[in-house]
């Protein structure tokens, strides 16, 4: 049987060549082989190196006599690992550290390198496990908050200085864990006396109705309470989100990039399960995640269904709303994917246009005085702001309706960057908008 660190590098390294860190993780942690004492040390340190990446490797570099692009990839994650559970983990003793990576380079069969591996780490523990930052001021912004220089730089400029830090802060900081009452099978009181009689704790999140804070447990969808349906998991942000288009009983909904379908969930609860919702995916595969959702809800007003959100389909009726959630970088949710921290922008540049193209599709099913919720999960300003900006001047037609007021900052009017609020969840935006004729 793999040690978990092995498992631990091996997923690493199945990260790098473009997986992603939570598909890759659950494949793991679903084998019934790993303990859960494992598959707790797996998690912690898989995500831990992928957060801190650009700081271990700043650590590395300060101690590796070859540069870090001429290192194996298995050395150089054995070094992260190394350096990760050094200083991050006191769970782990240094020796143990130490050791532990010395073997496991052994035993994928890079034994030649078991010397400078060991040299490294005993190299960082003799100065007593601290560093000074880079003296440049990008530089030490990105190794302090583990990202690439690209997102900083962008971030910065975008945001300034302080709502930057803050937000990267937050990214490496234990995150809460959000659940969605489905009120139409329970409510909050019995829900959360349900989870205390399994040993859970769980309390009412003060900004919405039916949200639920819970600490991370065990398997959040693998119990009874979740297979009668009693809840979904949803970050705060999408909840927010689904809030601000404040979905009624009678009401024709339109989800049009609705997989794997929460905020379609979400939105039907709300609507106490008497509206007609259209969820609609481009993928037969992702619609029946909707599918199966929904039938595991107990949730009959949704109607999930085959269709290209950038192509207008005839056949549709006009909606009284419409929930406009396109595909992003999602640089919002780097605490819950924290690889997008380090991916190449460049490849996100054709996102507006196709995000443009879908907003304009979505809006000529709405009816004359029919509401839009424009949303996303980044905070990148030319996907999120520029996108609706260009949509209204182009639309006079439109209008934009603020939304959430009743909380306060950031909702002060039609659009809201949720980036690094006093509130708890993913960075998120959300914009309202109206047909006014």
């Amino acid at each position: 049987m793999k040690s978990a660190r092995m498992t631990v590098c091996e997923l690493l390294e199945k990260l790098e060549k473009s997986a992603y860190s939570n598909l890759a993780l659950d494949g793991v942690l679903q084998s019934s082989d790993v303990s859960a004492r494992d598959k707790a040390f797996i998690s912690r340190l898989f995500y831990g190196v992928i957060e801190r990446k650009a700081t271990l490797d700043f650590i590395i570099s300060l101690y590796s006599s070859k540069p870090l692009q001429k290192l194996d990839t298995v050395i150089l994650e054995t070094l992260r690992m190394g350096i990760y559970q050094l200083l991050y983990m006191d769970s782990v003793p240094d020796n143990a550290a130490v050791n532990e990576s010395v073997e496991l380079v052994k035993q994928l069969g890079k034994k030649s390198a078991a010397p400078f591996v060991n040299a490294v780490l005993r190299s960082f523990i003799r100065d007593d496990k601290k560093f000074a930052l880079p003296k440049n001021r990008l530089q030490k912004f990105c190794v302090e908050y583990s990202c690439s220089a690209d997102l900083a730089k962008k971030l910065i400029d975008q945001y300034g200085e302080d709502k930057a830090s803050e937000f990267l802060k937050r990214s490496l900081e234990p995150h809460k864990l959000y659940l969605r009452v489905n009120n139409t099978k329970t409510d909050c009181d019995s829900l959360i006396t349900d989870f205390s009689k399994n040993g859970v704790s769980v309390k009412k999140c003060m900004l919405l109705d039916n949200c639920l804070e819970a600490e991370p447990f065990g398997s959040v969808e693998n119990n009874e309470l979740f297979k009668k349906g009693y809840y979904h998991v949803q970050d705060l942000s999408s909840q927010l989100c689904c809030a601000a288009l404040e979905p009624k009983k009678g009401e024709k909904i339109l989800d049009i990039c609705s997989a794997p379908g929460g905020k379609a969930f979400t939105i039907t609860e709300m609507a106490g399960d008497e509206c007609e919702l259209y969820a609609c995916e481009l993928h037969d595969k992702r619609v029946k995640l909707i599918k199966n959702g929904a039938e595991r809800l107990g949730l009959k007003s949704i109607k999930a269904l085959q269709n290209d959100a950038k192509v207008y389909n005839g056949s549709f009726p006009k909606f009284d709303k419409i929930l406009c959630d396109v595909p992003c970088s999602g640089t919002g949710v780097i605490r819950s994917k924290p690889e997008i921290k380090y991916a190449d922008l460049k490849k996100f540049e054709g996102l507006p246009k196709i995000q443009y193209d879908i907003l304009s599709t979505a809006a000529k099913y709405l009816k004359v005085g029919g509401e839009l919720v424009y949303s996303t999960c980044t905070v990148l300003k030319e996907e999120n702001e520029l996108v609706i900006e260009k949509f209204l001047k182009e639309n006079k037609n439109f209008a934009g309706v603020s939304f959430l007021t009743d909380i306060g900052a950031p909702f002060e009017e039609y659009k809201a960057s949720i980036i690094a609020e006093s509130f708890d969840c993913e960075g998120f935006f959300i914009s309202k908008i109206r047909r006014i004729n």
